[in-house]
């Protein structure tokens, strides 16, 4: 653990876990199984009941599939936990308003649009937000080249996450180093290749 020694004694009341798991499919397209699970150390007295400690109030699953483009095609839902059962767990079949959407363009508004509030649950709702980064890491290597291959007379796309993180700007230290066919230049240097050779006659 590297975060920093806590400064007061403390007890665990309360864990939250997030687990995302990336398929390849036969078929070409990727399922994305996400599973959110939220847990309390002590029983706790629910409007519905008590709930014992390490008992899930929330175990809910939703499930996304995808092409190569990141455009969903289907999606799926289920809540094997929850603290209004009865109640909570009818809302699965809203999670098909995913499909048509893309992960890449627009995807968190959109989901916000047609599943937050009463339109969806709480915490499957989040547990969306997540996988837009999380299929961009399943891409990684398997469909999308992570390095920069290509030799500097052959033409190559730019890796796609280049300016995507601060690590990674093309202004940067690293992709000097890791990319450096990629190395954003100064303007002032840009302008100065642009210009034509004083030297030549135009």
């Amino acid at each position: 653990m590297s975060l920093s020694t806590p400064v007061s004694r403390r007890a665990l009341r309360h864990t939250r876990a997030i687990d995302i798991q990336a398929y390849a499919r036969e078929d070409g397209l990727w399922d994305l199984d996400a599973h959110i699970t939220d847990i309390k150390e002590n029983d706790t007295l629910l409007a519905s009941g008590l709930r014992p400690a390490g008992q899930p109030l929330h175990d809910l699953w939703l499930r996304i599939t995808v092409d190569r483009q990141l455009n969903i095609v289907a999606a799926e839902a289920d809540s094997a936990s929850v603290p209004y059962p009865g109640f909570c767990d009818t809302i699965a079949p809203a999670y098909q308003a995913l499909v048509g959407l893309n992960l890449l363009k627009g995807f968190r508004h959109e989901l916000k649009q047609r599943l937050n509030g009463i339109a969806g649950c709480t915490h499957i709702t989040e547990l969306a937000q997540v996988l837009p980064t999380a299929a961009v890491q399943a891409f990684a290597n398997d469909v999308w080249p992570t390095h920069d291959g290509a030799s500097a007379d052959v033409p190559h796309n730019k890796p796609f996450q280049l300016d995507k993180c601060h690590a990674l700007r093309t202004d940067g230290g690293a992709v000097a180093r890791f990319y450096p066919r990629w190395v954003a230049k100064p303007a002032e240097q840009a302008h100065a290749e642009e210009a034509p050779d004083s030297n030549h006659a135009i």
